[in-house]
């Protein structure tokens, strides 16, 4: 007559042994081998603490309505020049040029941030002058808020020349981020807050550019240009102005950032677990194979897992 199996359970060996025996040694350096060594496995395969880390964030950025320009007007040296600084303006002299400026930023995505700036600068010449080259610092208010809240004001410089005398100079780039260092991730920085150019100085050399781009070069964060893109149009007839016009975009910045505590735990938490089931795995079969086999002595006692969690 065939049997068939009605109902099942589980029942639970128990291997019993003195506190001081080979079983209880071998059991504590099981227990040693199964957690140690996937700790470190994890911490010798590298990134097992993570000291930086990225997000993606559209910064808040303001034309600060401040300009410089230095304009040659022939190739032996010779310029024109005009700013929103009112020192410099009476540095310069006779050759100062008053330019009509335009300015206007835009959110193309209606999300309470600006996108782009558009700019566009007529500088006037004598009929005698001609434009070989240009240099333009533009200043902007630059934060960000996701992380921690950085805060900083930044420029931009645009240049270019030619032996051709030009008639516009057309820029379109987009303003980048550029990190020495990586910001944290809370609090407050605004380590960088303060003007670019010190408009209230007297002194030449405060407006000079090599001293303006070495002192914001020495800044761990800063931002450029990038992908200017510059076109050097020509054919400018003797009454018109020359022409700056830049279309500069404020796009989403990859931040690099130093990660707090918990966040460092959670990515290591995850490597280390990730070996150590391995391990557990490993091992957990090396104890059923020497406690069944009896490979060290102990006394197997043998009872229902229900009675054993009746008991707990």
């Amino acid at each position: 007559m065939a049997l068939y199996e009605i109902y099942s359970h589980p029942a639970l060996i128990q291997y019993r042994s003195r506190v001081c025996s080979k079983a209880t040694l071998f059991l504590l350096l099981v227990l040693g081998l199964t957690y140690i060594p996937p700790l470190l496995v994890a911490y010798r395969s590298h990134g097992f603490w993570l000291k930086q880390s990225t997000y993606e964030e559209q910064p808040n950025v303001r034309f600060r309505y401040e300009a410089l320009l230095i304009a040659m007007n022939d190739l032996s040296g010779g310029y024109v020049a005009w700013s929103t600084f009112q020192e410099f303006n009476s540095l310069v002299g006779d050759r100062l040029r008053l330019p009509l400026v335009s300015a206007r930023e835009e959110d193309k995505n209606q999300d309470g941030k600006m996108d782009q700036l558009y700019f566009r600068l007529e500088l006037p010449l004598q009929a005698t002058e001609n434009i070989y080259g240009v240099q333009l610092i533009l200043t902007f208010s630059y934060q960000l808020y996701r992380m921690s809240t950085f805060v900083m004001q930044s420029m931009v410089l645009i240049q270019h020349s030619s032996p051709i005398p030009g008639a516009q100079l057309y820029i379109n780039g987009d303003l980048r981020l550029q990190q020495r260092e990586p910001l944290k991730h809370q609090g407050l920085d605004t380590r960088y807050n303060f003007t670019v150019i010190n408009g209230t100085s007297p002194f030449a050399s405060a407006y000079e550019l090599t001293n303006i781009i070495a002192v914001y070069q020495e800044r761990n964060v800063t931002t450029i240009l990038n992908n200017p893109s510059p076109a050097w149009l020509v054919g400018r007839a003797v009454s018109d102005p020359f022409v700056i016009n830049a279309i500069i975009r404020y796009p989403v910045e990859s931040i690099s950032y130093l990660p707090g505590f918990w966040e460092m735990i959670k990515f290591a938490w995850i490597q280390y677990v990730s070996v150590l089931l391995i391990f557990l795995w490993v091992f957990e079969r090396i104890k059923i194979f020497v406690f069944q086999n009896q490979v060290l002595t102990t006394v197997p006692a043998q009872m229902p897992a229900s009675f054993k969690i009746h008991q707990s």
